[in-house]
């Protein structure tokens, strides 16, 4: 007897529900090279305090080339949108983003551990050539998810999927702490972190492959001529504001913070399963504090609840102008504290998604795309500026005093001084009513690159979406 042939409807979604499930078994494979390729994280921290120690400005510029690719990939990816389907060029981006952490197994062998001057450029010219693919595939797979993805399932899906994700970003922080410090920070271990990653993004590469995804989206409208989205992109005073208060925060963020986790390797003698154990910590707090958030930011309206979120964040992050050797045992209350897990940390989730919910309603639908790209573009350069500067700031201090203990007190006083003055461009933004936008494609890059920065590895992966309201 033969069987009866499965219709269209029916094969769609056996299709859709194989698409699902292998998006979330990549995803949880893939967590820790995608962690990894973030500026600040415990891997590339070791690699350049205590592998191969590079000096301050070096550390500021490998720490900017995130954000350099961040600018970059705002003229790439229309090209490369034109050239191929989101998820071939997804696929490709991935597999080179592949290929270079792969080259940088051998690169280690020939690298000198203690010639900083020959460490240095080799390390910062390799890592922008990741960062490029790293930005392109971050672009690329929210484009093409939003290709395939209806619309009604996101918001549950995703909910689901990034508590799983956070299970591999806390295994990575552990383990790679853990073997590093255990080997003593040799060459086979820095190698070995990075043959483990590339192993399991093979395994994601091939579950993408074989993902039957099929597009719905309806056909998009044409675009505005572009002197048209210009002059609504003039008019809308308040994004424009937004944007000024995002490039002040950003330079704020990275001007010094990448240097926090190169303070507890140096001054603090911490090991990198120490700094593993702090991230795991923030990496946990940001998986129940982001919910709780996003009920508060819909309860009280967005720029209230960021600037007394910013407050609180930032009082606490002063609490690292304080921290001696003897009193390190306090860091792990300043980082719960402004990393996840009580108030301060409740604050930081509260503040970066809100960032999202009002940079969601000040978008013009008619420019979308160019208000995008001017976004991400000033952030981005203010953020690529300020870890270069940052690092020539330490070393000439540095250079100067010799109480390395205490230049790094007065450094780090100026991220809360800075974010907190920029707040008075956030007043005044005007949050106009909900944008009928569901998801906006690049325009969080930066957040999700500030993420290992600010210790919110919980954002490394997430998925920013806001599902439309019900009505009754």
């Amino acid at each position: 007897m033969n069987a009866t042939p499965a219709s269209p409807s029916a094969r769609r979604k056996a299709d859709l529900r194989l698409s699902l499930r292998n998006c979330v078994l990549e995803g949880f494979v893939a967590m820790p090279i995608v962690t990894m390729a973030l500026p600040v994280n415990v891997y590339l921290t070791a690699l350049v305090t205590k592998g191969w120690p590079l000096s301050k400005p070096a550390i500021g510029w490998l720490t900017a080339m995130p954000f350099v690719a961040n600018f970059l990939q705002i003229f790439l990816v229309p090209a490369l949108q034109r050239w191929r389907p989101p998820k071939h060029v997804c696929l490709a981006s991935e597999s080179l983003h592949v290929v270079t952490w792969a080259t940088l197994i051998p690169l280690l062998e020939f690298l000198p551990r203690h010639d900083p001057a020959v460490a240095g450029p080799a390390l910062i010219g390799w890592f922008l050539v990741s960062s490029v693919f790293s930005a392109l595939n971050g672009v690329m797979w929210n484009s093409w998810i939003e290709e395939w993805i209806p619309a009604r399932l996101r918001g549950k899906f995703f909910g689901r999927r990034n508590r799983l994700l956070q299970l591999s970003v806390l295994l990575f922080l552990m383990t790679s702490g853990w073997v590093l410090a255990q080997w003593d920070y040799s060459v086979r271990a820095f190698q070995g972190v990075i043959a483990g990653a590339l192993v399991l993004r093979l395994f994601s590469l091939r579950w993408q492959w074989l993902s039957p995804t099929r597009p719905h989206r309806p056909q998009v409208a044409p675009l505005q001529p572009l002197r048209d989205q210009i002059a609504v992109l003039r008019r809308s005073r308040s994004l424009l504001w937004f944007v000024a208060f995002g490039a002040v925060w950003s330079f704020a963020a990275n001007c010094f913070g990448p240097f926090y986790q190169v303070f507890m390797f140096e001054q603090l003698n911490f090991s990198a399963f120490d700094v593993g154990l702090l991230s795991t910590v923030s990496a946990l707090g940001g998986a129940l504090a982001l919910p709780a958030w996003g009920r508060l930011l819909d309860r009280y309206g967005n720029r209230p609840v960021m600037a007394v979120s910013l407050g609180v964040w930032q009082l606490v992050n002063l609490g690292w102008c304080f921290l001696t050797p003897h009193s390190s045992v306090m860091v792990y209350a300043i980082w719960a504290l402004g990393g996840m897990t009580s108030m301060g940390a409740i604050a930081s989730a509260g503040f970066v998604l809100g960032q999202f919910t009002i940079l969601l309603r000040l978008i013009p639908p008619e420019a979308k795309s160019l208000a995008i790209g001017f976004n991400l573009a000033v952030t981005s350069l203010a953020a690529a500026v300020a870890p270069v500067l940052g690092g020539e700031i330490l070393a000439r201090a540095m250079a100067r005093w010799p109480d390395a203990l205490a230049v790094y007190h007065v450094c780090f006083a100026v991220q809360p001084v800075i974010a907190l003055a920029g707040a008075v461009l956030l007043l005044k933004v005007r949050e106009p009513r909900a944008s009928s936008l569901t998801m906006v494609l690049g325009a969080m890059r930066n957040i999700r690159t500030l993420s290992g920065v600010l210790g919110l590895d919980s954002l490394v992966n997430y998925v920013f979406y806001r599902p439309p309201r019900r009505t009754e």
